[in-house]
């Protein structure tokens, strides 16, 4: 489905991030997996992917807060690869806290990863694409950015920041044959969201569980083919936002 595009997914060492990757290696495509800790854990993913699918896939090391690193790193993904057709913004972090006491740096750093970390990766992936005259584009979101979440407001500015950026950038650069979409998951059982069993937000969720890594690679595998989707924001939740 996906043989001849090559892929780059921020984040993509582990939990949601290497989920995306090996599913949208499994459909045949590249990847490119960014990643800001583990080496270790991005070679992992990417020997996955060529052995089990026999696809290209390399690891950079890349602070997508960083303008000039992202430009750096997508210019060496362009010489390796020759070219991007998928952007999946999945790189993010929290620093959770009540407003009231939250500090400046944590609120800071949130934003500049989350939100701004995607700005730059889309602004440097752009000129590829419209030369290309077709790309996709996937930010990953989350329900939080839709609903708010106590003690996450900096989490949540990101995320619902995310979703304006998904919208613009889907009117701005449709003309050229380039597609944007979000995903908004809900409760994933990642590295990051830890254990939530104690949650009381879990016994709103009508589908009655947490989410896997895979369903939202599910829908980043549908998103990346979908010729006709664009602006969208698309929940995965298990029901919890609707």
């Amino acid at each position: 489905m996906l043989k001849g595009k090559t892929a780059v997914v921020t984040g993509g060492s582990r939990g949601i991030g290497a989920a995306v990757v090996k599913k949208l290696a499994s459909l045949g495509a590249d990847v490119a997996v960014i990643y800001a800790g583990s080496t270790a854990s991005a070679e992992a993913v990417c020997q996955e992917c060529r052995e089990q699918y026999g696809v290209k896939a390399a690891a950079y090391q890349c602070n997508v807060a960083d303008f000039a690193a992202c430009k750096e790193t997508v210019a060496q993904i362009k010489a390796d690869f020759g070219g991007v057709h998928i952007l999946v913004n999945n790189a993010g972090i929290t620093r959770d806290g009540l407003l009231a006491m939250m500090k400046e740096e944590d609120y800071d750093a949130v934003l500049d990863t989350n939100l701004k970390g995607a700005f730059n990766m889309i602004r440097h992936v752009t000129g590829l694409m419209i030369r290309a005259k077709e790309g996709c584009i996937i930010n990953i979101s989350s329900v939080s950015g839709l609903t708010g979440n106590a003690g996450q407001c900096n989490y949540a500015a990101s995320k619902a920041g995310l979703i304006g950026l998904t919208k613009s950038v889907a009117k701005e650069l449709a003309v050229r044959g380039i597609r944007c979409n979000a995903i908004a998951p809900g409760f994933v059982a990642t590295d990051m969201t830890g254990n939530q069993g104690d949650n009381p937000l879990m016994k709103m969720i009508p589908l009655g569980r947490m989410g896997t890594p895979e369903d939202v690679a599910d829908a980043a595998a549908y998103l990346a083919s979908a010729a006709y989707v664009t602006g969208e924001v698309l929940r995965v939740d298990g029901g919890l936002a609707m």
